[in-house]
């Protein structure tokens, strides 16, 4: 079988193994698409910190069930499913208190563990998700992405007739906006720089789009919200500017939820933060439970998936999706990877 190699930073080779001999824990998977993320292209130039060459990429992933462990039930050939990528000690502090996600020792498939970038992917069963029949492929490779989106929602608790300001509306900006709209938000404002996507998001149906280079924010946020402004502000960017408007706009009292991933240091101004009583809570990936909301949230039509796939390569056109990607810049927000029809 061919698997997908990074073995440099902008090189991808391909390599023809053997198939994966699965253990009685384990599913063997015959991956049908890998989404191609913000990391992945800090990986392709050679900019992810945490990251080193050769790696097999493919976290963002789903396919079908081709072979069952000994030990395995609830699956059988043949089922859709997705698979949560992360690989923890199990032995941990923060392992054994339920928070697993954030594993002294985690490593992630596709970063510092091997990713699904390949014909057929070996897992273990307990990080497989079971997709129901009425989500496609391109949906099941979403659910990781907007597990993201909900476990950020879900560190503020209930979200019912809440209003929501949302700085950034790229991919994952976009999903925590329209997650947010299905978790039962009242009101949901977006803003970003680009009106590519804003256009996307108004077509995901997000209440208001602001582009802030034409409205200034601050304004902004009071003609939406009134002088009570929103109960929850999300920074998706990773920005000294976005998490400036972050602090500068939170009604006291308010809860900050930093999902964007900041590259550099920031300064907050933390004597604004202590004086409003503000919340600043950082988030990372999700747990089992996040990922099975966002599967709901697909399955009951909560969210729309659709408008943010850009495009489609073939498995081996991989290097090719990551050109275009870099080609059209801020006009991409998902690349699917075909690997198998």
């Amino acid at each position: 079988m061919l698997q997908a190699v990074m073995i440099a930073p902008g090189k991808i080779k391909f390599k023809d193994i053997e198939m994966p001999q699965i253990e009685e824990n384990q599913l063997l998977i015959k991956i049908k698409r890998v989404g191609i993320c913000g990391s992945d292209i800090h990986v392709y130039y050679g900019k992810h910190p945490f990251t080193s060459y050769p790696v097999v990429q493919g976290h963002e992933v789903s396919g079908v069930v081709a072979k069952v462990g000994g030990k395995v039930s609830g699956y059988k050939t043949g089922d859709k499913v997705t698979i949560q990528p992360q690989v923890v000690c199990g032995k941990c502090y923060m392992c054994n208190n339920g928070n697993y996600h954030i594993c002294d020792e985690l490593k992630v498939m596709g970063f510092q563990a091997p990713g699904a970038a390949a014909e057929y992917f070996a897992v273990d069963a307990d990080k497989v998700h079971l997709l129901p029949p009425d989500i496609g492929y391109d949906e099941g490779a979403m659910v990781e992405p907007l597990a993201v989106a909900v476990h950020s929602l879900n560190k503020a608790g209930d979200l019912n007739n809440k209003n929501i300001l949302v700085l950034g509306a790229g991919p994952v900006g976009n999903l925590v906006a329209q997650a947010a709209k299905g978790k039962g938000a009242a009101r949901v404002m977006i803003t970003d720089i680009s009106n590519y996507r804003l256009e996307l998001a108004r077509r995901c149906n997000i209440d208001y789009c602001i582009n802030t280079m034409a409205q200034e924010p601050d304004s902004s946020v009071l003609a939406v919200f009134g002088p009570e402004r929103s109960d929850l502000i999300l920074e998706c960017v990773g920005a000294q500017t976005t998490i400036e408007q972050a602090v500068r706009n939170a009604r006291k009292g308010t809860d900050i939820i930093v999902v964007g991933v900041f590259g550099e240091k920031v300064d907050v101004d933390l004597g604004l933060l202590q004086d409003r009583e503000l919340r600043l809570t950082g988030t990372l990936m999700y747990k089992e439970q996040d990922y099975r909301e966002a599967i709901a949230l697909i399955k009951e039509k909560k969210v729309n998936l659709a408008p943010l796939i850009t495009n489609w390569f073939g498995f081996s056109d991989y290097i090719n999706a990551y050109k275009y990607i870099s080609a059209k810049k801020d006009e991409v927000m998902k690349v699917m990877i075909v690997v198998s029809e």
